[in-house]
């Protein structure tokens, strides 16, 4: 049998008399990508605030390789190995690009997990960080990895929100809108290192709007609409369903 790494059942949220989230059971399993995607306003964000901590649901439950982590603070759930990316990148802006990885380095989970890739008890962790931003693009060899998150074109923050993650040596990533805001090549050249994720056993949630990029990469996709799931299956399903295409009526995605 696959093994599930998260599973959500029945989660909502409201905020007053809007309701953002209503019910909304999914799992994924371990070493695939699952894709969220649905129209604006349907709560797929808010999803990954109840999930990663960030807002706590009104009911339902969360569970993490099987530990119930509904409720707990971002770090306490980060350091159990599920962590998040932000639709608005969040660099610490007036550091180096490579110094961002310092902090996820000496978290608690890394520690315990003894450093990262060798490299001594706890390794080198300034040289560390600049290998992952090398294996997410920044050349090692120029000035990028060194200079100020803040000088960064939007291509390379992108990157830098995800290195962050990846410093964390997670088990499960959950992507707001990773694309969002990039140029087409600069898509194209982060695809491949997303399909390099997964081959090395990462197990991904991309919440997309570019469904092009989403659909090459994904595994099963689920749609939400007004808080609600709609539809869930393989990517060729999910564009062929008659309640998907009503719910994007105006909405040019397909």
């Amino acid at each position: 049998m696959e093994e599930i790494i998260l599973e959500v059942q029945n989660l909502s949220k409201h905020f007053g008399g809007l309701v953002a989230l209503n019910k909304v059971s999914f799992s994924v399993k371990k070493g695939e990508i699952f894709g969220i995607i649905g129209p604006n306003g349907s709560g797929k964000t808010t999803l990954i605030n109840c999930i990663s901590g960030f807002v706590r649901p009104d009911e339902g439950h969360v569970y993490f390789k099987g530990k119930e982590i509904t409720g707990l603070p971002p770090h306490k759930i980060a350091n159990y190995g599920l962590v998040r990316t932000f639709q608005i990148v969040r660099p610490y802006y007036s550091l180096p690009a490579y110094k961002n990885l310092i902090v996820p380095l000496f978290s608690p989970r890394v520690r315990k997990m003894g450093g990262w890739r060798g490299g001594g008890k706890y390794g080198d962790r300034d040289a560390v960080a600049v290998d992952i931003l090398e294996e997410l693009g920044f050349e090692r060899d120029s000035r990028v990895p060194y200079k100020l998150a803040s000088s960064l074109p939007a291509g390379y923050q992108k990157r830098l929100e995800l290195a962050r993650c990846l410093a964390l040596r997670p088990e499960l990533i959950m992507c707001d809108e990773i694309f969002a805001g990039l140029s087409m090549s600069e898509v194209a050249t982060l695809v491949p290192l997303i399909e390099k994720l997964k081959m090395e056993g990462l197990t991904l949630i991309m919440i997309e709007h570019r469904l092009r990029e989403l659909f090459r990469l994904a595994d099963r996709v689920m749609v939400l609409h007004f808080g609600e799931k709609i539809m869930e299956g393989e990517p060729y399903e999910v564009i062929e369903d008659e309640k998907v295409k009503k719910a994007y009526i105006g909405e040019e995605v397909f």
